[in-house]
């Protein structure tokens, strides 16, 4: 069946789907219930702080491990068929590892001849995007350079679901920024792209929908608009003035007295209305810090439960 054709044809039944998915290992519940449905041709964000349940997830939807109870599906198979499910799928994962003596052009050509297929000539414009040396050994590649050689050849793949964890561990901005255009061009192409990452800003950037999970459990499925509701940069500010009072203004949470002449508080929201209340204290110092992902997420979802 030609790709587009059998493509259409996948798209009928959720790219990934999961029921009541639960996992444990001896005493450690490390997914308790999962229920979540990615919609064919979405790009899906998979969220939450270390430890949430969301490698054991992916280990799960490919195969690697068995659930405990429930099931786990990929374009309506069962994901324990890696025989099916993997003809329709290309992984990628935080910690790429490549044969060491291989040449990074003899390492794409062996994944091409195992994978779901490649479109060369698409594969050879990805090497130059991603400035990808391929005459080098495997053994010599930085992580960062790995983890290219993962993501060249699985974008190249056109495989109709592409799971990605933390696929961007070790590039720099210039680099994430190819990432993100790959990602917006398989969205594109009609691909699913399942992403599991830490960065919000990624997140935001290429995603169209986000789960959010802790502790094993989904907190919330929410769209990428409703996500920016998390968003809290941490002030610090110094003065010499009288301190001011920030009670009531809009965005600011959190307000705490670091020392006699500083202070720390949340902001979410405009900066404008608290830049005007600080502007009468005589500040000598300000320092803004966009917190983890991780860190919102404990700060936000921290005692909650469903």
């Amino acid at each position: 069946m030609p790709a587009a054709r059998q493509l259409e044809a996948l798209m009928v039944s959720p790219a990934v789907r999961t029921e009541s998915l639960t996992k444990r290992y001896g005493r450690v519940l490390a997914l308790d219930g999962l229920d979540l449905s990615v919609p064919a041709g979405e790009v899906f964000g998979f969220l939450g702080p270390n430890g949430a349940g969301k490698s054991t997830t992916i280990r799960l939807l490919l195969g690697l491990a068995r659930p405990t109870t429930g099931r786990a599906s990929v374009f309506g198979t069962d994901a324990a068929d890696v025989v099916v499910t993997h003809r329709h799928l290309a992984y990628v994962p935080a910690d790429v590892a490549l044969w060491t003596r291989l040449t990074g052009a003899e390492i794409l050509e062996l994944l091409a001849r195992t994978g779901p297929g490649t479109d060369l000539p698409y594969r050879e414009q990805l090497v130059e995007r991603f400035d990808l040396d391929l005459s080098k050994p495997g053994g010599t590649y930085s992580t960062g350079n790995r983890q290219k050689v993962a993501l060249v050849a699985a974008f190249a793949t056109r495989a109709p679901l592409l799971v990605l964890d933390e696929p961007t561990s070790g590039l720099d901005p210039l680099m994430e920024r190819e990432f993100r255009h790959a990602v917006r061009e398989a969205r594109d192409n009609g691909q699913t792209v399942f992403l599991s990452s830490h960065q919000l800003a990624e997140v935001e950037a290429v995603c169209d929908k986000v789960a959010i999970l802790r502790a094993g459990r989904l907190v919330d499925v929410a769209s990428v608009s409703d996500l920016r509701r998390l968003h809290r940069t941490e002030v610090t500010v110094c003065f010499t003035g009288t301190p001011p009072d920030l009670a009531r203004i809009p965005g600011v949470e959190a307000v705490e007295a670091t020392g006699p002449a500083s202070l720390r508080f949340t902001l979410t929201g405009p900066p404008g209305p608290a830049l005007q209340r600080l502007a009468v204290a005589d500040v000598v110092s300000l320092a803004v810090r966009e917190p983890s992902l991780e860190e919102i997420f404990l700060g936000y979802y921290g005692g909650t439960q469903r």
